[in-house]
């Protein structure tokens, strides 16, 4: 697959102390969608036009990788080095407070002083997924989309546990679930070890009936064929003839969206 970015606007964006290029395409209400290991690749790239063609403004902020450069087993096991020892992402820390999140903080206020509807999406993808959960610390973050949250990287009990923010952003996205009517979804795939059950049930306990979970089935002789590390829900999963379950994921995801920015307050 290939991509063509330069129908997207690319302007660099500076916050928090940190300044990344960013891509931006469409009218309507606002979607930040944080790119997934690599980087910006085609794929996030076909999902971000998916969402402008569902119309929506979509931001796709560029933390790391070239963007519209394929993924490769090397450029993505490159990707992954630089960010395990990066102090912006703390991809092993528990109970951890990533100065990315106040970043993407920034970009979502940003966003939403500028579109219309009620606040912004934010979508985070494998080792962003757990991103877009942190940035709902914002009040103008109203649909936050965790698609197979990778991070800290589950190497232990504790980090597969670990909700991927720090305790002070949780009990804040909890307040926002019982008085703000913040709802949040996420989606994995059942076999998936890099985004394991264990954190899924971490927010399940803590969120309750707010976190929606789309968890599609990998097991052998799923009836999609999913390989056992199928991985990317949102993104190289997708199937469309016929549907497969990650396209449908992926429809209930722009619907989500719709509804929690989109409908009268």
């Amino acid at each position: 697959m290939t991509v063509d970015l330069s129908s997207w606007r690319r302007v660099p964006f500076t916050g928090a102390g940190l300044t990344y290029d960013c891509f931006e395409k469409g009218e309507g209400p606002g979607v930040v969608l944080i790119p997934e290991i690599p980087g910006l690749s085609p794929e996030v790239a076909e999902f971000g036009e998916h969402l402008v063609s569902a119309g929506f403004t979509v931001v796709i902020p560029s933390p790391f990788g070239t963007p519209g450069r394929p993924a490769t087993m090397g450029y993505t096991l490159g990707t992954v080095a630089r960010l395990c020892v990066s102090k912006e992402f703390r991809s092993f820390a528990v109970n951890a407070e990533r100065p990315i999140t106040k970043y993407l903080r920034a970009v979502a206020r940003d966003l939403a002083a500028r579109t219309p509807g009620r606040g912004v999406g934010v979508i985070g993808m494998c080792f962003t997924g757990g991103f877009a959960l942190a940035a709902a610390v914002e009040d103008v973050v109203n649909a936050p989309v965790l698609s197979q949250p990778s991070v800290p990287f589950p190497v232990s009990a504790r980090m597969r546990r670990d909700p991927g923010l720090s305790q002070d952003e949780f009990e804040v996205v909890k307040e926002r679930t019982r008085t703000d009517g913040l709802c949040v979804l996420g989606l994995r795939f059942s076999g998936d070890r890099a985004a394991p059950p264990e954190r899924f049930n971490t927010l399940r306990t803590h969120l309750g009936d707010a976190f929606e979970v789309i968890e599609l089935d990998s097991s052998p002789g799923n009836p999609d064929g999913y390989a056992k590390g199928a991985h990317a829900v949102l993104t190289a999963e997708v199937r469309d003839n016929p549907p497969n379950s990650a396209f449908k994921a992926r429809a209930r995801t722009v619907e989500f969206l719709k509804e929690h920015l989109t409908a009268t307050a």
